[in-house]
């Protein structure tokens, strides 16, 4: 890579540890460009990205970030996953690295906090916030569907009872 294409580079990460709201550090030592394409779509589909990078090259970029804390994990094949929802990127790299003994999670972090690999398997549980939503908007309509319920429950029982003396009065 010449150097004009280092400075492209550098550029690209520093916009992305500015503008995501979690990175997370693996190592993918011995992982084929078959399980490397299938991490890539499973992250794709989840509305995160992963990508390899020098390690030189991502220390340059993070300087000066808020996610300058991942510095130390830059050593080795490194790969780091990213994503604007803060739960995404966690999920799918967790999920992955248990069928897959080859990718490490190192650690990561989300805004000025740095992550170590436990806070990250945390992270990985909570619920999505598209998740999120569908419970809220769940919990909001439950009221409506309630009280819709109890305006035809007296009609409903006044019915049965008609019903009842109908069936009475036919036997």
């Amino acid at each position: 890579m010449d150097r004009e294409g280092k400075k492209k580079s550098v550029a690209a990460l520093n916009e992305v540890f500015t503008k995501t709201s979690v990175v997370v550090v693996a190592h993918y030592k011995g992982l084929t460009v078959a399980q490397m394409q299938n991490l890539r779509k499973q992250m794709g589909a989840a509305g995160a990205k992963v990508q390899v990078a020098k390690n030189r090259l991502v220390k340059i970029a993070i300087d000066g970030t808020d996610t300058s804390s991942i510095a130390d994990l830059m050593k080795g094949p490194t790969l780091i996953a990213y994503s604007d929802d803060p739960v995404a990127a966690p999920k799918v790299a967790v999920a992955f690295a248990k069928d897959n003994d080859k990718l490490v999670i190192l650690g990561g972090a989300m805004g000025r906090t740095a992550l170590d690999v436990n806070a990250v398997k945390n992270l990985a549980t909570l619920p999505s916030l598209d998740e999120l939503r569908a419970k809220l908007v769940g919990l909001i309509q439950a009221p409506a569907t309630k009280l819709a319920q109890l305006t035809t429950a007296p009609a409903a029982k006044l019915a049965r009872v008609f019903a009842a003396y109908a069936d009475k009065d036919a036997a």
